[in-house]
């Protein structure tokens, strides 16, 4: 029995297909487009979380309103969350417990607090073995914990998302938001780095 042969488009061709379906029925591509790229780009970026976290260290309130219910705290300060994601947890790091987040199904995070996941964050072998093997996978990326502090691998679910609260340095407690802010980076609110 002979296969036959079928003729692939090219991806350039199937994109040019879908958007002339759109089209058709009156829809408008390249603006949902623009405004994705507006939204990546421009709203959805690490300082939201960064803002989060420097409030959390400097107002003992809102870190209480924060750990209550994250979604509401971070809104508090004007950062949007979608309606699918239903509830942001915060996981507080302290002295003896490191929290660290991954998506095992796929790459989600809180992406309009901590901004789009890192290419890493996507890769399966870390998303298989940050789950099994989490304190290698830190030392791989740099964080050497020491054996007694417990390590915790949180997953994304499709309507929880999770940032993590990272320990501040001590040197930094007194320091403005706007300082503070500048100190923290999207790997410590995934929990793959500590400040």
């Amino acid at each position: 029995m002979q296969e036959q042969s079928r003729d692939i488009a090219s991806i350039e061709r199937r994109v040019d297909a879908v958007e002339a379906a759109l089209h058709e029925r009156g829809m408008k591509p390249g603006e949902f487009i623009e405004e994705f790229e507006h939204l990546a780009e421009e709203r959805w970026v690490p300082h939201n979380g960064a803002r989060v976290v420097a409030k959390a260290w400097s107002d003992p309130a809102y870190r209480q309103r924060l750990l209550a219910n994250g979604r509401a705290a971070v809104i508090e300060l004007g950062i949007d969350m979608p309606r699918h994601h239903r509830h942001l947890v915060v996981l507080e790091n302290t002295a003896s417990v490191h929290n660290v987040i991954c998506c095992t199904l796929c790459s989600c995070t809180a992406f309009t607090v901590i901004g789009l996941p890192p290419g890493w964050y996507k890769d399966l072998e870390y998303r298989a073995r940050a789950v099994r093997e989490s304190r290698s996978v830190l030392r791989e990326m740099g964080l050497d914990l020491p054996p007694q502090i417990e390590i915790r691998v949180w997953d994304t679910t499709a309507d929880t998302r999770y940032i993590v609260l990272p320990v501040q340095p001590p040197e930094t407690v007194g320091w403005p938001e706007e300082k503070l802010a500048g100190i923290v980076t999207k790997d410590s609110m995934i929990g793959v780095a500590r400040l």
